[in-house]
């Protein structure tokens, strides 16, 4: 089955569809929590009220946008909520490096330390350019899938991924010059 069929069966109540529907995007949802937070045991806790999101809300998908998109901001939604419920809104995360590893298997051993910094430096960055560099930068989307997935114009999402760039470029550079 694909995912419009399960996601109307899961509508209806159907706990196997809901729950293949779970397991299908798991590791996805997963992944944007872990590149959102930069911290495996967060990501984890971020995912599983991600689907706890999801199992509440997942009769709001109505389904004019890719589901994945749908879920990318949710599971933004979860992170932020997570992070308030815990009182760690004003902690700045640590990017795991072993966690990294595991997201980045395949990369070699300068690629894996360059990723390693760059999404160390994405977690500095204000939420909505994180939020708008992680889901065209990193999943792929175009800007107007991004702006449709945060409920901006796709204008907005167009500045903050230059604003990001801007203040990562400017980061860089300062780096190697006294780094």
């Amino acid at each position: 089955m694909d995912d419009n069929e399960l996601i109307k069966l899961a509508q209806k109540g159907d706990a196997s569809a809901f729950e293949q529907l779970v397991n299908r995007h798991y590791v996805t949802m997963f992944k944007m929590a872990f590149k959102w937070c930069g911290n495996q045991n967060d990501a984890e806790d971020i995912t599983q009220d991600a689907c706890i999101k999801l199992a509440r809300g997942l009769d709001s998908f109505k389904g004019d946008c890719a589901f994945t998109s749908w879920l990318y901001r949710l599971t933004i939604n979860a992170g932020k909520d997570w992070y308030k419920k815990q009182n760690r809104h004003t902690q700045k995360a640590d990017p795991d490096p072993e966690a990294l590893d595991n997201v980045s298997t395949n990369a070699k051993s300068d690629s894996k330390l360059y990723a390693k910094q760059v999404l160390a430096a994405v977690q500095d960055l204000p939420d909505g350019e994180k939020e708008a560099l992680l889901l065209v930068m990193s999943e792929g989307l175009s800007h107007k899938e991004a702006a449709k997935a945060l409920g901006v114009k796709e204008s907005t999402i167009s500045w903050r991924i230059h604003e990001a760039r801007k203040k990562l470029n400017a980061q860089f550079e300062k780096e190697q010059k006294y780094g």
